[in-house]
């Protein structure tokens, strides 16, 4: 049962992607005000090829706005900033007495009350993109009149098996974003390359109930617009609007990610999603059994060995588009390596993140 229910879903995914097609522009210049919102904390090591990316857009200078916040760095990421002032590059700098459970939503809500755009284009400071990524989503928003965009993120420069192990995994759930929008059903989204209205965001009451998390900038803020507007959600399937981003290097830091955003699940607004979370969640979970029991009855084992050919031959045919999109389809010969570890890490992420507090970004959260 529990296997039919996610072979459903899956199918469900693969329909959901290849009804997403890239968006036709009408070609007209472009003309809303826009202001770039990126939280940033000690990334000294990369903001500055962050800065230089959104510096290089080739969308009209007079109708960007780029905002950084400084969330308490203790290194030179606010001096690095500070730089680019003459550039056009505003410094906020977070000063908190109280501690808060979730300063980067308090950044992100203070650059948004000071910005002078319509449109407010959430990035990470240590993110690259290509020239044509602002003016790309940009378009889509003018053309398609929509209130929310989510646009693909990826993983690259990989230096190991783990990272381009990370980079599939991660194409999955980027997937999943774009696949249950293309269904027409907001779910999740990546705040690494989201796009919204300024004034929607404070018609939902910005992150007011959601404020108490860490995590959740982005699918939760989703979910409360989709609520209103469930017909003006867009994902951008175009090259252009992709945004890049470096995989975790330790299995640590991984561990830490993965229970930051699982830490937001039991929040999200359609219980339908989350029930559907469990089933999955679930499913994964008697693979787990089957495989150990195999060990001790043969049959056990049967069951676990169908139960995995069944997942490879349908993750493959979700897969294979998505990282054809990305311009990484080779990354499919690794999901053989790939679904025993996603099915222990899956298992295990689903249990603790939401019981435990984590470490991000030098803090310990909930």
């Amino acid at each position: 049962m529990l296997t039919a229910v996610y072979l459903v879903v899956v199918a469900y995914l693969i329909k959901g992607w290849s009804n997403l097609k890239r968006p036709k522009t009408d070609g007209a210049p472009l003309n809303t005000k826009v202001t770039i919102l990126i939280a940033a904390r000690n990334e000294e090591e990369r903001i500055r090829y962050t800065i230089e990316d959104i510096l290089a857009q080739d969308y009209p200078k007079h109708l960007t706005e780029v905002i950084i916040v400084d969330d308490h760095s203790t290194d030179s990421t606010a001096e690095i900033i500070r730089s680019y002032a003459g550039q056009g590059i505003k410094l906020m700098q977070l000063q908190e007495d109280e501690p808060l459970n979730s300063y980067k939503k308090k950044a992100i809500a203070e650059a948004i009350s000071r910005s002078t755009g319509d449109l407010m284009v959430a990035t990470d400071a240590d993110c690259r993109m290509g020239t044509k990524w602002l003016s790309s989503v940009v378009a889509y928003y003018e053309t398609h009149d929509l209130v929310i965009i989510s646009s693909p993120v990826t993983y690259f420069e990989e230096r190991s098996l783990f990272e381009r192990l990370q980079t599939l995994e991660f194409a999955y759930l980027i997937g999943i974003g774009g696949a249950f929008i293309g269904n027409g059903r907001a779910s999740n989204c990546n705040g690494a390359n989201l796009a919204y209205r300024k004034d929607v965001f404070h018609e939902v009451g910005g992150f007011k109930g959601i404020d108490d998390l860490a995590s959740g900038d982005d699918e939760l803020l989703l979910q409360k617009i989709a609520v209103v507007y469930p017909n003006r959600i867009g994902f951008l399937k175009n090259t252009d609007a992709v945004v890049y981003t470096h995989a975790k290097h330790t299995l640590g830091e991984f561990v830490q990610q993965r229970r930051r955003w699982a830490s937001k699940s039991t929040r999200y607004k359609d219980k339908k999603i989350v029930a559907l979370a469990v089933a999955i969640w679930l499913f994964n979970l008697s693979m787990l059994v089957n495989a150990l029991l195999g060990f001790y009855n043969i049959s056990f084992l049967v069951l676990f060995l169908v139960q995995y050919l069944l997942k490879y031959l349908f993750e493959a045919a979700y897969l294979l588009p998505i990282t054809s999109f990305f311009k990484r389809s080779s990354l499919v010969g690794l999901l053989a390596i790939l679904i025993p570890v996603h099915i222990i890490y899956f298992v295990y992420i689903g249990l603790m993140g939401n019981t435990r507090k984590y470490s991000w970004k030098g803090r310990v959260v909930r």
